[in-house]
């Protein structure tokens, strides 16, 4: 969760580190630094706070090298303190910058203050870096200290070296957390994210788990797990910098918002153009996979739980497949039973999630191979440890709350339940074109509904001063209301919870007041009537209630009953529609709040931690 970027070239490196640091502040802005080697060497910079700052103090001092790595932090281990950012030094000779985390940290500190070594920080990197000075120090050349060093910690990490003994290149490792290497001409990178090198290159080389590598001005050297040299795939990037880049949007949240339609389609263009559910949207081996499957189980984090779980509605009810969801960080620390006809699911934005890669893992362990990565990232870890891939194309999305990336993560969620549904005959001609047709009408629907905004926003001045909210929903609209209780809290720190409508009077309804907005998700579907059941019950206890109702659903206004009409009912994809809604109103809560949206507090995008 924190931002890796370095540099090797014939020219100051410092603008380079501070424009990738810039892109890749959406992982971790607690605090920033760049060191750097000039011949007088490491020169270091560090700030708590945005990378504006540190770049505030690195324009001062005239920072200039032509080798540097730079990072801006997400706070684990340590305080939000100068003494706690990136990058640490070991005895003025070795700088690192790290992401992960360091599991036997204590472990190493104890050994190093045996031998030496003063601690400044209360931060597990440290331990990397002066675990690297003792092997340098011992004569290992600067690749063969980093590696023995690597080798003896536990966790997940992507780290980045540079040794004033050695100027003229640095050392980069991962395991567990991203990691690419940007190749330039006569000049060469490293970073967390493709973002950070678009501006220098196209060219990227994405590290694999166990890699070490060497990064020179004239090349970079890779080496596996087992200390042998090893070729990576050279990617060429088709991220654009005009993704990456506000236009005439106030915040990358309401951007991502409004990209909803065309990253929709962009998302069902090869199915559509298609016309079919076809096994191949999911890899070569799909048909021969699916064939296998008998029943389903879901691995996911966040956001990407709540599509899991509006996921497990449509796999039952049209591919009629028994569907389990997890929370990844729960499901490898419990014992489980192991199925190896069923088909692990995981979902995943950044493709980088620890809690979801462990799980994974974990369930391949047990002997589950059949296995499918749902992701935004082309090559990122999830897709290349899993033997299907759907890739999503929702394209760079920078704000921490996700948006675009959930609701073509559900449009890829209905295309396996349609196509699985189809391999195992349970899909008639008919059933099939007509949720093509839903698919093809999807994005113009949900460009309506981003035109209910005005409204909105004009109930978001009713939710600013509120402490407390409540999400209602039913159903499959259940995990909308859960997300839509998960964007109001993270990014205007409003409590909101969520809950089936049903369940209110089991508790809930306890909490109801005129002081607690009640949210309702009510669709005009099966279970509307249960819905307004349950709205009675709010009413009855001086709620105030916050209706988002299709346009056929015969709501109408009245004394602490405010309704907004989306588009008419788009059938089973009305969970994606009424999504925008609740995005919405979180948006407008935290603008007349004045919290930061892009950058809510204490959170950050790609959780690369446990």
């Amino acid at each position: 969760m924190c931002g890796i970027v370095g540099a090797v070239a014939n020219r100051n490196v410092v603008s380079t580190l501070i424009e990738g640091l810039s892109r890749l502040e959406y992982r971790g802005y607690d605090s920033a630094g760049i060191a750097v080697l000039n011949g007088s060497g490491i020169e270091r910079v560090r700030a708590v706070g945005r990378v504006a700052a540190m770049t505030d103090k690195a324009n001062e001092c005239k920072l200039s090298g032509f080798v540097g790595i730079g990072h801006t932090r997400w706070a684990t281990h340590g305080g939000v303190t100068e003494s706690n950012a990136h990058p640490h030094v070991s005895k003025g000779e070795i700088a690192v910058v790290h992401n992960g985390i360091i599991e036997n940290h204590d472990e190493q500190r104890t050994r190093l203050k045996a031998l030496g070594y003063e601690f400044t920080s209360q931060t597990d990197t440290e331990v990397i870096a002066h675990l690297i000075h003792h092997y340098h120090s011992q004569g290992l050349a600067l690749l063969a200290a980093t590696q023995k060093a690597v080798a003896e910690l536990t966790g997940a990490f992507a780290i980045s070296v540079i040794s004033v003994k050695e100027p003229e290149h640095m050392i980069t490792a991962r395991l567990g957390c991203p990691l690419l290497i940007g190749l330039g001409e006569g000049e060469n990178f490293i970073a967390s994210d493709v973002s950070a090198v678009l501006s220098v290159t196209r060219k990227v080389i994405y590290l694999e788990d166990g890699d070490v590598a060497e990064i020179r001005r004239d090349g970079v050297t890779i080496y596996g797990r087992d200390g042998n040299t090893v070729e990576r795939k050279i990617h060429l990037s088709d991220v654009s910098l005009a993704s990456m880049e506000l236009g005439p949007y106030a915040h990358f949240m309401q951007k991502e918002i409004h990209e909803q339609p065309k990253a929709l389609t962009d998302t069902i263009e090869a199915l559509i153009d298609d016309n079919s559910f076809s096994p191949a949207l999911f890899g070569d081996a799909a048909s021969a996979v699916f064939n296998q499957v008998d029943s389903i189980l879901i691995l996911a984090a966040g956001t990407s739980y709540y599509a899991a779980l509006t996921a497990k509605y449509w796999l039952e009810s049209i591919a009629q497949l028994p569907t389990n969801v997890e929370i990844a960080s729960e499901y490898r620390y419990r014992l489980s039973v192991p199925n190896p006809r069923q088909l692990i699911v995981t979902i995943s934005q950044s493709g980088e999630t620890l809690d979801t890669m462990e799980a994974l893992k974990h369930a391949k362990s047990l002997g589950q191979t059949l296995t499918l990565a749902i992701c935004n990232v082309q090559e990122s870890a999830i897709p290349r440890a899993s033997q299907l891939i759907f890739y999503t194309r929702a394209g760079a999305e920078i704000g921490v709350a996700s948006t675009k990336a959930f609701t073509t993560q559900l449009v890829a969620l209905f295309t396996l339940a349609a196509t699985l549904a189809k391999q195992r005959g349970l899909l008639s001609v008919a059933d099939e074109q007509e949720h093509l047709s839903a698919l093809r009408q999807l994005a113009g629907s949900v460009q309506h509904a981003l035109n209910l905004e005005p409204q909105i926003r004009e109930w978001a001045k009713r939710f600013a001063n509120k402490q407390h909210a409540l999400f209602l929903g039913r159903g499959i609209h259940y995990p909308i209301a859960l997300e839509g209780a998960l964007k109001l809290k993270e990014i205007s720190y409003i409590h909101a919870e969520a809950y089936p409508a049903g369940e209110l009077k089991h508790g809930p309804l306890a909490l109801v007041d005129s002081d607690m907005p009640v949210v309702v998700i009510a669709p005009n579907d099966a279970l509307l009537e249960k819905v307004k059941s349950n709205m009675q019950e709010v009413k009855a206890r001086g709620g105030e209630l916050f209706v988002f109702a299709d346009s056929d659903s015969h709501f109408t206004e009245s004394e602490g009953v405010h309704v907004i009409r989306t588009p008419r009912h788009v059938g089973v994809l009305s969970p994606i529609l009424h999504t925008i809604p609740v995005q919405l109103l979180a948006y407008h809560a935290a603008l007349l709040k004045g919290t930061d949206v892009d950058k809510p507090r204490n959170l950050a995008k790609s959780v690369t931690v446990e």
